[in-house]
């Protein structure tokens, strides 16, 4: 094929790289630039082949199309403008830049200072100005064909109320799974195997969280180091699938993996992270958006534009009161949701999205275009609601449509736990799915996501097994993640062969699951959590991409794991059994199932309802937690949380009325099913346990 001279008009929409069958439209957003220029590649994409100016600008778009082009085809940008950091703007043509609606890349990073924009020992530091072409160092864009077959494809669906979500590394999860083919393990082609699937349906979970499949840079200091970016939160593309994580070269591995596991009834929900990017402060690389429109991409200081505001902590923070960030974010989460069938998102430091210049609002455009698009507003969405900024921790705060993560769900699970001092009332709140903080603007019980860990953090594991962070292998001197974990190793730091020790562990940890299921919210685990995953105490473990990270497969055949991946089935099981486990409303202590017993109510181990003095009582170690729902064929399904928290056994005396109980679970007793039980019953120290039984009112 013989290259054209010059690029046709084309279109201003949609923006990025289509192909249209006969050539291909290229359309890239810059506001302030004064030049565009389209770079091709040979197909290898190390020698630039030919270059073009973008002829068009419409509604500051720069478009151009090149026909007899088609997928396959290596680009790249070169932005010419103003270089005046002082102003916000540091365009420089010298740098390669990839398209931010790049679909596939080609290449990676090589770090040299080339890529930035900026000569890095300057004395004049970023406001100085780099000449070296920095298209050698940088990944340049593919572009495909996206066409895939989903007409079979049903996506389950699944109600918030019904939702168990599984946390998990695309990598991680499989890299030392054995029943996986090795060319497969820890790839997307693996989260599709027979044997992954089966694991997960067996487990009992709706819903698989992925940590960060955008593409993403390894960071510099981690790669001087000899380390790597392992859980992937510094985006470098928002709509191109991490290469790493592909056993080939097709991305269909993704497509097919999400078909097959909403046969199996599993949705696919995406960690995503908008709120920042891969270039860092002002005194980063020039790999994209800064190359582009640094002052429209970006927050920047408002009286010193130079620099970046970093209410992100990574350096940077996108700036989602410009029209054209939205746009992009909206249009990358409406691709994953078409073109890969993702049934959901997850907003890390989700408050970000949301931020003026005064500060957090609800009402932001950001959350406007999520809540009124026909295709995103239809999907699971879930934020972390907080940042590092101003005002920057926003529990409960988020609009209708959103679920949040908890994190003082987490934190008093595990202080109740470990057995710290006024602890009831918190408990009840959090229990009954924190209507403090979600009751209101129509908002259910599921809005709460309930968490006793995630990535980020001690796994339950090590919850109990460790007091201090162990982040050594981090090479920070143990100095990174929180210094307080809510935790408590029952007398051992770490690793023991104390059965006494082991055994208490247990013991916690299933009480701590036990608790979870039975709380009204949304469940979560981490991977790895059912069968006893350890990451030795390191509780910030982002740049372990090695055994402290992967899910260790064998836990799960041996005793205790086995034990325990069967104890956290069965809970699942119950919890999707019994409606009255996952209400889908709050609770308020009325007689809402006519029958004399009120839809919550809370007790003491005597069999006592709870007086303010009680609720008051530093040392109440002890809690039941009753809860009633008519069920359609007119019987009330009763069923009662029994906690002990207390360093001994408590014999607890059941509040009537209530004949024929059965005893569903016990973190003691792991092995229970279903046992009959009277009026009282013995728990163990550091135990919880589900009695259930039903009372017919339709006479």
């Amino acid at each position: 094929m013989t290259s054209p001279d010059r690029l046709d008009a084309g279109s201003p929409y949609p923006l990025g790289a289509m192909f249209d069958g006969e050539g291909i439209n290229f359309a890239v957003f810059s506001a302030h630039a004064t030049k565009m220029e389209l770079c091709v590649f040979d197909p290898a994409g190390r020698r630039e082949a030919k270059r073009y100016a973008m002829p068009e600008w419409t509604d500051e778009v720069w478009h151009g199309y090149l026909p007899d082009a088609g997928p396959g085809l290596v680009y790249g940008y070169r932005a010419t403008g103003p270089y005046e950091p002082e102003q916000g703007h540091r365009f420089n043509p010298n740098k390669l830049l990839l398209d931010p609606y790049a679909r596939k890349l080609a290449g990676q990073i090589r770090w040299t200072d080339a890529l930035s924009g900026y000569q890095v020992n300057s004395r004049r530091g970023d406001l100085s100005f780099d000449r070296r072409d920095s298209a050698p160092a940088m990944p340049k864009a593919v572009v495909v064909d996206d066409h895939f077959d989903w007409s079979q494809d049903r996506r389950p669906h699944t109600p918030w109320a019904e939702t168990v979500v599984y946390e998990a590394h695309v990598k991680g999860l499989t890299r030392l799974f054995e029943l996986v083919p090795p060319r497969e393990r820890g790839t997307f082609a693996a989260l599709g195997h027979p044997r992954v699937i089966d694991h997960l349906k067996r487990l009992g979970i709706t819903a698989l969280e992925l940590m960060p499949i955008h593409a993403f840079a390894q960071d510099r200091f981690l790669a001087e180091k000899g380390l790597r970016n392992y859980w992937g939160y510094n985006t470098l593309s928002y709509f191109a699938p991490e290469p790493s994580y592909m056993s080939g070269d097709s991305q269909d591995e993704l497509r097919r993996a999400v078909r097959r596991l909403h046969r199996a009834g599993i949705e696919v929900i995406l960690d995503v992270v908008y709120n920042h990017t891969c270039e860092g402060s002002e005194q980063g690389p020039t790999l994209s958006w800064r190359g582009l429109d640094n002052a429209s991409y970006y927050r920047l200081v408002k009286d010193q534009p130079r620099y970046c505001i970093n209410d992100t902590g990574t350096g940077n923070t996108l700036n989602t009161d410009k029209s054209r960030v939205v746009q992009m974010i909206a249009d990358s989460l409406r691709y994953w949701a078409t073109s890969f069938g993702v049934d959901g998102f997850r907003f890390d430091l989700g408050l970000a999205l949301g931020r003026t210049e005064t500060g957090f609002d609800p009402g932001h455009a950001f959350f406007d275009v999520l809540r009124q698009d026909p295709v995103l507003n239809q999907l699971k969405l879930s934020a972390e609601p907080w940042d590092i900024g101003p005002g920057g921790y926003q529990l409960g705060n988020f609009p209708p449509g959103f679920a949040e993560w908890n994190d003082r769900y987490r934190d008093t699970v595990r202080r109740y736990w470990r057995g710290d001092a006024s602890q009831r009332g918190e408990l009840a709140a959090r229990l009954s799915g924190s209507s403090d903080l979600f009751e209101h603007r129509a908002r259910r019980p599921w809005a709460s996501v309930n968490l006793l860990d995630a990535h980020d953090g001690f796994t339950l594991a090590d919850t109990v097994a460790y007091e201090q962070r162990h982040n050594e292998a981090n090479k920070e001197d143990n100095r990174d993640g929180a210094s307080d974990n809510c935790s408590r190793n029952w007398g051992v730091e770490g690793a023991t062969d104390d059965p006494a020790i082991l055994a208490q562990r247990g013991r916690v940890s299933r009480s701590m699951l036990l608790t979870l299921f039975a709380s009204l919210g949304t469940p979560m685990i981490v991977a790895g959590d059912e069968f006893g995953r350890s990451q030795g105490g390191n509780n910030n473990a982002y740049c372990q991409d090695d055994a402290i990270s992967w899910v260790d497969w064998s836990l799960a055949g041996a005793e205790p794991g086995r034990s325990l991946l069967a104890f956290t089935s069965h809970l699942i099981a119950l919890r999707r059994h019994h409606e009255v486990l996952r209400s889908t409303r709050f609770l308020h202590g009325e007689d809402a199932p006519g029958s004399g017993v009120d839809d919550v109510e809370w007790w003491d181990e005597r069999g006592q309802k709870l007086s303010a003095q009680d609720w008051n009582n530093p040392d109440g170690r002890a809690l039941v937690m009753r809860r009633a729902l008519k069920l359609a064929d007119g019987t009330v399904e009763v069923i009662s949380l029994l906690l002990n928290a207390a360093s001994d056994p408590l014999t607890f005396t059941l509040p009537a009325p209530g004949e024929h109980r059965r005893l569903l679970a016990d973190s003691a007793r792991p092995e229970v099913r279903d046992e009959r039980i009277g009026d009282t019953y013995e728990m163990a120290p550091q135990g919880a346990a589900l009695v259930l039984w039903t009372l017919d009112v339709t006479s």
